[in-house]
C-alpha cells in the first residue's frame, strides 16, 4: 500500500477517478480503490478489505463487497471469476487480457490477448450476437511450482 507521506496525494487521485466515473466520493470507496490500484492485482475482497482498513479503520466485508461492486459497475475495477477461487479484483485497463492460474500454488498472472483485439477470439455465434469480451483461463504450473515438481517419465 502507500506510504503515509503519499497517502494524501493518492487519496486525491482516487477521489478524482471516482468523480470522473460519476461516482460520489466516500472514504470507503477511495480506500478500496487505492487498495486495488496499489496492489499487484488479483486480490480477493478480504485481502483488499485489510489493505483499505489502513485508511478507513473499520470496514466490514459486506461494505467492501458493496464498494467493489460499485467500482466494477463504474468501470474502475475488473472482477475475475476463476473456478475454485474467490472473486479476484484488479484495476480495469479495458484491455480484455486473460489469466494463467497455477494448479499447484494458485497464483494468478495476466496473459495478453491470445489473438488480435478484444474479444481476442471469434465465437461461432449467429450474427445478431454482439460479443464484447472473452474470459479465458489458462491452467498449468508456474515456473516455481514446475521446478519443484517431480520429473515424470
Amino acid at each position: 500500500m502507500t506510504t503515509s507521506g503519499s497517502t494524501g496525494e493518492t487519496m486525491a487521485r482516487a477521489a478524482e477517478r471516482l468523480r470522473s466515473a460519476g461516482m460520489r466520493v466516500t472514504v470507503p470507496r477511495m480506500a478500496v480503490l487505492m487498495a486495488v490500484s496499489d496492489s499487484e492485482g488479483h486480490l480477493d475482497a478480504d485481502s483488499l478489505r485489510g489493505l483499505a482498513q489502513r485508511i478507513t479503520g473499520r470496514l466490514s466485508l459486506q461494505a467492501t463487497y458493496n464498494v467493489l461492486r460499485a467500482l466494477t459497475d463504474a468501470g474502475l475495477v475488473r472482477t475475475t471469476q476463476i473456478a475454485g477461487h474467490p472473486a479476484r479484483y484488479e484495476t480495469e485497463r479495458h484491455d480484455n487480457h486473460h489469466h494463467f492460474v497455477c494448479r499447484a500454488c494458485g497464483s494468478i498472472r495476466d496473459v495478453e490477448c491470445a489473438v488480435g483485439a478484444a474479444p481476442c477470439m471469434e465465437p461461432r455465434l449467429p450474427a445478431d450476437y454482439d460479443t464484447q469480451e472473452a474470459a479465458v483461463t489458462f491452467w498449468g504450473l508456474c515456473p516455481g511450482c514446475r521446478a519443484a515438481a517431480p520429473l515424470s517419465g
